[in-house]
């Protein structure tokens, strides 16, 4: 089980992860209803030239592990 500080620690790891690549997501952050289960993670809504530019990074990390 995680913490809800270990959960808010990856809520940040990925978000500069995305920031690396330009990307933002707004509403990124902690499903607070879910942590009194399990810590989930939620990303949101984001406009169509943000989930361009996620999935482009994705394409090129997977380009780049293939080699």
């Amino acid at each position: 089980m995680y913490s809800p500080a270990e959960a808010d620690a990856c809520v940040e790891e990925l978000r500069a992860a995305l920031a690396a690549h330009g990307i933002t997501l707004p509403s990124l952050g902690l499903d607070l209803p879910a942590l009194a289960s399990r810590p989930l993670i939620t990303l949101g809504a984001c406009n169509l030239l943000t989930a361009q530019a996620l999935a482009a990074a994705l394409r090129q990390r997977a380009a780049c592990c293939r080699r």
